[in-house]
């Protein structure tokens, strides 16, 4: 019997080590830090506890974490943005992440702060997306997609819509107005 919870003790070390070392600003597909694509909005207060969390639903009545929130550390520093893929229920999982704060970063060094540069250095561009006032960068076999601001584009490029953007005509230096992250919900 001691043997048996020697063993137990020994393997919850094991995984409350293994949560210490994680790092909580890593993205990675299916991931942000401690977070993961499984998770429902309601884990959100229990994976955030040392944050602040700011509930921006317009559900009437909304309880616990319902609608997007977005994520402060104790500094003050907006970190993150989370989006369920149903706003009414807690129940639900995030969709769509926006990440403001640049000590996360991907495996490969990508973060909020980084260049269309890292990005052509990095990974491989999937599609590129044209709106009204932005383009919509999405890199393959990432969860990121990443919007840049026409105004980082050549000016013929800058008010026709129907113009098919390419890597090489978006600049270098060209920042990123969002970086997101997208996961689709589990069918169930």
């Amino acid at each position: 019997m001691m043997k048996k919870i020697l063993f137990i003790a020994g393997i919850s070390m094991a995984f409350v080590q293994c949560g210490k070392d994680s790092d909580p600003y890593l993205i990675k597909n299916g991931a942000v830090g401690n977070f993961s694509k499984e998770m429902k909005m309601k884990q959100v207060d229990s994976i955030f506890s040392n944050d602040s969390i700011v509930k921006l639903s317009s559900v009437k009545g909304a309880i616990g974490t319902q609608g997007e929130v977005e994520i402060y550390d104790k500094d003050g520093s907006k970190l993150l943005l989370l989006s369920p893929n149903d706003e009414s229920s807690p129940d639900s999982e995030i969709t769509n992440i926006q990440v403001f704060d640049p000590r996360y970063k991907t495996e490969k060094g990508l973060t909020p702060a980084s260049t269309f540069k890292d990005v052509k250095a990095n990974y491989t561009i999937d599609n590129i997306q044209t709106t009204i006032n932005s383009v919509v960068v999405f890199l393959k076999d990432s969860d990121i997609y990443l919007t840049i601001d026409k105004k980082n584009l050549p000016e013929e490029l800058r008010y026709n819509m129907d113009a098919k953007v390419e890597a090489t005509q978006i600049p270098d230096e060209a920042k990123f107005k969002y970086f997101m992250i997208g996961w689709e919900p589990s069918s169930k």
